[in-house]
This record gives structure tokens, C-alpha cells and sequence, in this order.
């Protein structure tokens, strides 16, 4: 099955340019010309496999619309800018993009990244490990992404769950942001570690929204963050959708 990419930018040529390029690989690729009309796609179409989102466009720029997409989707979201600032690199981190690629960028590495990604979430999918796993009042759906406490989802980003998943995957150790940062974005990412502390403060209070009770992530001051043991171990089962 072809792979579905939303490319989204309020420049037409870029669109079309895009457009051929991931075409003539064997992507399905369809344009959105702002932040609106890519949220209405998103809504009213199928779901991407992965999206490529441009910053700088009016009304709406891309981290506003990652935002709102982030609500719906869970595939990656590559931002594509002109703005080459750090701190541009880390707000797209933060709002829920998982790549962020500045203009002018070699077609080269766009397909590269790209298809490093589209081949990590079907990694991912083919993932043939548990798929729930409960500890207390909170469940885990492995593959598919999802946190619930008590039966009540709590909307993760795909960074915050790839965090959490890989907390809870090494239980009772002490883990640096550095250690976090190269898990979930990759030893090649040029980003800032300082984004790993606002994922965790954005999970703990997710988590705290519905269980006052645990506190599941301790800080460990001056050196990183774990996944406290005293929660117990998790239980894990496999279950059809």
C-alpha cells in the first residue's frame, strides 16, 4: 500500500515541487495551502502517514497548526522552514513535530528523512510485542499509542509517548535528559536537551490530571529522571482491537 503524505505550504510551487519529488519515489501525495484547509483534510480525509509543514504561512503559521493537528494525528510531522534559529528548532519539538528541516534543504536528505521516518513507525506497527500494559489505574497501549488512567484517555504526542515508553522500559534507573534526548530523537537530531524537561512536565501533569494518588516519574537532581519501581511492575497482555 502506497504511503500517504500531507504537504502542507502557502506557496503552490513549493507545494507542486514537493509534490513531484515524494511522487517519483512511490509516495500518494496530496497539498494543503494553509493551516485551515490541512486541518480539514485531516478531519474529513484519510489519516497521513507522515506530514510535511511549513512554518512561516499566514493566519496560521505550522506550530499553531502542528498543535491542532497533533489532537488528531499521531504520524510524524517534519516541519520545513526558513527560520534556522535554535529556538525555532525547539518550539517545533515542543508543540509535537518530530523533525525540522531548513530551507534551502537538498532534495537528497528530504527524501532520507522522510523515509527514515515512514520505515520507524512501520518498525513500530510490526512491533509484535504486548500490547496493553497496566500498572494500577494506568494502561498503556503499546502499538497503538495510547495512555489511559482508569479508563479515561489522556491525548499523548508522539514524543511524550516515546518518552514514556521509554521510562517505563527501564524501570528504576536513573536516566540523563542526554540519555532521553538521544533515545527519542536520535543521536544525529541538533536540537536542545532542555526540550526532554518540558515533555516531562507536560506528562507529569497529563498524568496528575487523573491520578493525584502515584507519582509515577521522580526527578533525580543534577542527574535526570526515573521511573519509580515502588509503582510495581507492569502487567502485560496482548489484546485484539
Amino acid at each position: 500500500m502506497q504511503e500517504y503524505i500531507l504537504v502542507v505550504d502557502d506557496e503552490p510551487e513549493i507545494c507542486m515541487f514537493l509534490k513531484e519529488v515524494l511522487e517519483r519515489v512511490g509516495y500518494q501525495v496530496e497539498t494543503a495551502h494553509c493551516g485551515d484547509e490541512a486541518i480539514a483534510r485531516v478531519k474529513t480525509g484519510p489519516q497521513p502517514d507522515l506530514i510535511v509543514l511549513d512554518v512561516m504561512m499566514p493566519r496560521m503559521d505550522g506550530f499553531e497548526v502542528c498543535e491542532q493537528l497533533r489532537r488528531m494525528v499521531n504520524c510524524p510531522i517534519l516541519f520545513l522552514s526558513a527560520r534556522d534559529q535554535e529556538v525555532d528548532r525547539v518550539r517545533g519539538l515542543i508543540v509535537g513535530g518530530d523533525d525540522y528541516l531548513v530551507k534551502p534543504f537538498s532534495v537528497k536528505e528530504l527524501r532520507a528523512r522522510v523515509h527514515a521516518h515512514l520505515r520507524r513507525e512501520t518498525r513500530a506497527r510490526a512491533d509484535d510485542g504486548p500490547r496493553l500494559m497496566h500498572i494500577g489505574a494506568l494502561s498503556i497501549d503499546v502499538q497503538g499509542g495510547a495512555v489511559a488512567v482508569r479508563g479515561e484517555p489522556i491525548p499523548f504526542t508522539q514524543r511524550e509517548f516515546a518518552i514514556l515508553m521509554f521510562l517505563v522500559s527501564h524501570q528504576g534507573q536513573v536516566l540523563s535528559r542526554e540519555q532521553i534526548y538521544d533515545a527519542v530523537w536520535g543521536m544525529d537530531a541538533q536540537g536542545d536537551v532542555a526540550t526532554v524537561t518540558e515533555h516531562i512536565k507536560k506528562i507529569r501533569a497529563k498524568l496528575a490530571v487523573f491520578d493525584t494518588e502515584r507519582s509515577y516519574i521522580s526527578t533525580v537532581w543534577g542527574v535526570g529522571y526515573k521511573w519509580e519501581r515502588e509503582n510495581g511492575g507492569f502487567v502485560t497482555r496482548s489484546e485484539s482491537r
